[in-house]
């Protein structure tokens, strides 16, 4: 894997795609710095080589076209600030004056161009707005994890403009080594807890992790997927009919790869969806009618902690309750408590997915387990085996 690490910009200037698709309130605030601090180890090693740097990102969805609202000119100070270095910005990302600005950049001084997206040939992958682009650095790097699933002009296309001199920033270096270790370098046993409300949305990481797991834990909504093609009843809880049959396959690959699969046993069950619903503890295989299942019970939660604490590698992706509910959220917590004790007792843990990375943020688990991932989709694709065209693009 070639990185940044390998590479003396002494005197270059570099090229790098970041991912600074950050949220923003109303007032055009950046409300969560993650993204933009998670580049800084690549920032610093190419300004202290006596680099200077040049960084392109995306903002939102403008769909092509210019739109004030997904200006980077509104992230300028947090870049400033979560870097520690000044920014210049430019109002646009190609173009006579960008290549003027970038070409007279001293060492140590960085350039944010204006969001790539405000050109459909970004999204497009179109090859002369990547040349265009490509104008503008000496060197490309690639530290844009959120978006490395994706082919597009600055995320795949660019690289073929910069054949010897291409790399991986350390924070895309990180996230590809992480997954790594879940499929395949990491210690065993490796345990994948995986979670959220459809089975369909997972099967596909779910078979091609068979083949590096030891332990696979079910929770969440898709649980009755399962729980109901096993033959329970499942009274009103959310169940995927069509997927009943998908369900049953993924046990059968299971044991026949020898990965034990651990369900739900007891489940906290309500009247209706709200936090002040009327709630029980009953057997998953056992719900009554006009009830539905919302969070692990007690006995689910033991199962998956003794499974989790004998575990050396751990993978989380989706809760395994309505956590966003406190009355709901025990199950959720539990889990995290239980990898953040393994962690601390040596084991690897990656978390990654939309909710479980939430969840981890607001509840301050963020240090207490191993590698919390940057990219939703691009974590989840690589996890399915797939080969990130961001990924492809500085590897070969």
């Amino acid at each position: 894997m070639k990185t940044v690490a390998d590479y003396n910009f002494s005197g270059k200037r570099a090229l790098v795609r970041v991912d600074f698709n950050v949220p923003l309130n109303e007032k055009f605030q950046v409300t969560d710095t993650t993204r933009i601090l998670a580049v800084k180890p690549t920032i610093d090693k190419i300004i202290k080589d006596g680099g200077s740097v040049v960084i392109m990102t995306h903002l939102g969805r403008p769909k092509g076209e210019k739109n004030s609202k997904y200006s980077l000119a509104h992230i300028v100070k947090e870049v400033e600030s979560g870097l520690g270095y000044p920014v210049h910005f430019v109002a646009d990302s190609i173009g006579e004056e960008v290549e003027k600005l970038a070409n007279d950049l001293k060492p140590g001084e960085i350039l944010l161009l204006e969001n790539l997206r405000f050109y459909s040939q970004e999204e497009k992958g179109d090859r002369e707005f990547a040349e265009k682009l490509s104008r503008l650095g000496e060197v490309y790097v690639n530290d844009a994890f959120g978006t490395a699933h994706r082919a597009h002009a600055s995320t795949a296309v660019i690289a073929e403009f910069f054949p010897s001199t291409k790399f991986f920033g350390l924070l895309m270096a990180s996230e590809l080594d992480a997954i790594d270790k879940v499929l395949g370098s990491g210690e065993r046993p490796v345990t994948a807890i995986i979670g959220g409300s459809k089975v369909s949305s997972k099967i596909t990481i779910i078979e091609n992790m068979l083949e590096a797991i030891d332990n696979l834990i079910i929770g969440g909504g898709m649980a009755f997927t399962f729980i109901r093609a096993l033959g329970g009843s499942i009274g009103d809880s959310i169940v995927e009919e069509d997927k009943m049959d998908l369900a049953l396959d993924i046990l059968n690959k299971a044991k026949a790869k020898n990965v034990e699969v651990l369900l739900p046993v007891d489940v906290i069950v309500a009247d209706r969806f709200a936090n002040d619903a009327e709630t029980q503890t009953v057997d998953i295989y056992e719900i009554p009618e006009g009830w539905m299942g919302l969070d692990a019970g007690p006995r689910t939660r033991a199962l998956f902690h003794d499974a989790i604490m004998n575990s050396r590698t751990l993978l989380w992706n989706g809760p395994v309750g309505v956590f966003e509910m406190p009355t709901f959220a025990e199950g959720t917590v539990s889990v995290g408590n239980s990898i953040a004790e393994a962690t601390n007792l040596g084991a690897f843990s990656l978390v990654g997915g939309g909710d479980s990375v939430a969840f981890v943020k607001q509840n301050g688990y963020e240090d207490k387990v191993s590698y919390v991932s940057t990219g939703g989709g691009a974590m989840l694709e690589s996890l399915e085996g797939i080969e990130l065209p961001g990924v492809a693009a500085i590897n070969n």
